[in-house]
């Protein structure tokens, strides 16, 4: 377990729970770093994809892992700049093709032991906002706050629907309702890094909440953790 001073804020949970804007926001108005680890599956699919390698390939896709190059810059829009290779990749990133390679490379042992190191890297003065679906059980333990977002499947394929045509981008309800269920079977299935809370994790249920109620909720309870910390 990591003996850094620098607190990491670790937001968990399945697709379409609000993690990634939950967390966008909250390393903006906290001035900390941020860590989309979707993102960073997201890209090495789209990578792979983009170069032709099966997800059966596990070599070419864990050198694909090892030579990433990704970055994010919170914006005061909260909505992260996701750069691959100093190239601006948030629409490639975002469509369900991406996300259903992700979800096949991410099962993978060899490619999560590949990205350990690099979202370890994200770890930086004076804070980090990661969000992801294992951040708060393997990547970062002994972050100062465990946060575990759910939210049920309905809800979660209205909301990615809502934000792919905001995009521009063609979308079926039914059809994002069954990939969002196969995915959490997927994830929660998994050998490595199964989606789950931390034994030591606060359960939100963001269903009936607004962005800005689970914000709330969760800075509260990150100034109950800094202030214990630093008294």
């Amino acid at each position: 377990m990591s003996k850094s001073p620098i607190p990491v804020l670790a937001i968990d949970g399945p697709s379409g729970s609000g993690k990634g804007t939950i967390g966008q926001i909250l390393a903006q108005r906290l001035g900390w770093h941020f860590l989309d680890s979707g993102a960073v599956y997201r890209a090495v699919g789209y990578l792979a994809a983009k170069n032709g390698t099966g997800p059966d390939d596990v070599r070419k896709v864990v050198q694909l892992a090892r030579d990433l190059n990704i970055r994010f810059e919170v914006m005061a829009t909260a909505t992260a700049r996701v750069l691959l290779d100093n190239k601006e990749v948030d629409d490639e990133l975002r469509t369900e093709e991406a996300g259903k390679l992700a979800s096949q490379v991410a099962v993978l042992p060899q490619v999560r032991a590949a990205l350990l190191d690099k979202q370890h890297a994200f770890r930086q003065a004076p804070g980090l906002v990661a969000d992801g679906r294992d951040m708060g059980t393997t990547v970062f333990p002994d972050a100062i706050l465990k946060i575990f977002l759910t939210a049920s499947a309905d809800v979660r394929a209205e909301r990615r629907y809502n934000q792919l045509k905001e995009k521009g981008f063609d979308a079926n309800l039914s059809q994002l309702l069954g990939e969002i269920r196969a995915r959490d079977e997927r994830d929660a299935a998994r050998a490595a890094s199964p989606l789950k809370p931390a034994a030591d994790a606060s359960i939100l249920d963001t269903s009936t909440l607004s962005i800005s109620e689970v914000v709330q909720q969760i800075e509260h309870l990150l100034r109950d953790r800094l202030s214990g910390k630093q008294r």
